[in-house]
């Protein structure tokens, strides 16, 4: 596992209403003993809040909660090299608009995708990947 001064992952979602989202990666990431943070910014409303706060992580792993155009994961990952693993939410059009703002990234930027409102296999793939780096 990382350093202790060091956030494993880092849970960015847009809003306070994707509560029922978050909470599910906050579950399975404290079960399983991994250090987060949990930041509501959003790509939309606070893009100076969202770029000073990517500036200063130290997180390994990004996961990022978006509903809508769900820009949040796609802008994350624009701004960093890290991973970033996008979960759409099923807020209209039952999340489709959210998953494919979220799958159909440019070349070069990016992010995986979970199903829809599937926050705790978001926190499941962030455990994976932070196994991979213990080696």
């Amino acid at each position: 596992m990382p350093s202790p001064n060091k956030t494993s992952v880092s849970i960015i979602a847009g809003s306070t209403s994707d509560k029922e989202i978050y909470q599910k990666a906050e579950d399975v990431l404290k079960e399983h003993n991994i250090s987060y943070e949990l930041k509501i910014l959003s790509a939309h409303r606070d893009p100076e809040k969202l770029d000073s706060y990517l500036k200063s992580c130290n997180s390994l792993i990004y996961i990022a909660i978006a509903g809508l155009s769900a820009a949040l994961p796609g802008v994350i990952a624009s701004k960093t090299d890290k991973p970033v693993i996008g979960v759409p939410v099923s807020t209209k059009l039952g999340g489709m608009d959210a998953l494919l703002s979220i799958v159909q990234m440019p070349p070069g930027v990016p992010v995986a995708c979970v199903g829809i409102d599937r926050g705790d296999n978001a926190a499941f793939l962030a455990i994976k990947i932070l196994k991979l780096l213990e080696k």
